[in-house]
């Protein structure tokens, strides 16, 4: 594990029960679990095992089970992973995980090729990887663990919707080189307040790290449209129903277009394996 990698498990082992909350906290957060979950739903077979991948502590894994399907939940935070016990237990969904595992992303070497129905990572673990070519790998074991014809989901953060929320990091603008680095590499070592490493990416270079290896379905923007005005979604929401209904019949069609996807904070790319 190097030094980027040491940084981000830090933060995430201090950070659980805030990583838990994020999903469902408000409106505009919701966008990225309720779309992902809507995409699962459209390409996952109506039973089988799923690997989750990067899972944190289990937000997906409950959802999976919930909805029948077997989940195997791995992530290299075990305070996550602790937590996502507590949570499984609670949601009485705990025989549905067939296992729980400390683990990266980038070596899956406890699983034969061609495992699991659906290989998910979620949420952006691959933004948190260092540095391209680790990135590579991850994405080839994720591959490889997949049975043929199986999907494969994988959400990132995105460049482009990261720098339309600029009125958030004015600071990091200032700063030439660091800003230059971003945006030009998507390299940003001032995330989490400069305390860790994550990457952004844009939708083609996530592409290109399956090498050919799948056939692609979607590509997903998660928050779409509304990644740079967080405080106005949560405001439409909370005092315009109308609005607001209105706004999420706009997403739902719109955020499989590219240039939505490439103007997301977050955004889904959905894999078919050859």
């Amino acid at each position: 594990m190097n030094k980027e990698e040491k940084l981000i498990k830090k933060i995430y082992s201090e950070n659980v029960l805030k990583e838990w909350k994020r999903l469902i906290k408000d409106p505009f957060h919701r966008l990225e679990f309720d779309t992902t979950l809507k995409f699962l739903k459209k390409y996952l077979l109506k039973k089988g095992t799923i690997l989750d991948a990067g899972g944190g502590p289990g937000r997906y894994s409950i959802e999976l089970a919930k909805l029948g399907y077997n989940v195997i939940l791995l992530d290299y935070v075990p305070e996550n992973l602790e937590l996502a016990k507590i949570k499984l237990k609670k949601e009485k969904v705990q025989h549905k995980i067939k296992n729980i595992i400390e683990g990266s992303i980038t070596d899956l070497s406890n699983f034969k090729s061609e495992s699991f129905d659906a290989v998910l990572c979620l949420g952006g673990p691959l933004s948190h990887v260092h540095p391209n070519k680790k990135r590579k790998k991850a994405v080839k074991e994720l591959i490889r663990v997949a049975k043929k014809s199986a999907p494969i989901f994988i959400s990132v953060m995105g460049k482009f919707g990261t720098i339309s929320r600029f009125h958030k990091w004015i600071d990091e603008i200032k700063d030439t080189p660091h800003f230059r680095k971003f945006y030009v590499k998507g390299d940003d070592y001032q995330w989490h307040g400069g305390k860790a490493y994550a990457h952004f990416f844009e939708v083609d270079e996530l592409k290109s790290l399956f090498a050919n290896k799948v056939k692609f379905l979607e590509n997903v923007g998660l928050e779409g449209l509304a990644s740079p005005c967080q405080k106005e979604i949560n405001k439409m929401a909370k005092k315009e129903p109308k609005a607001w209904k209105n706004w999420l019949e706009m997403h739902n069609k719109t955020c499989t277009n590219k240039e939505v996807a490439e103007f997301s904070l977050h955004f889904l790319i959905i894999g078919r394996k050859k």
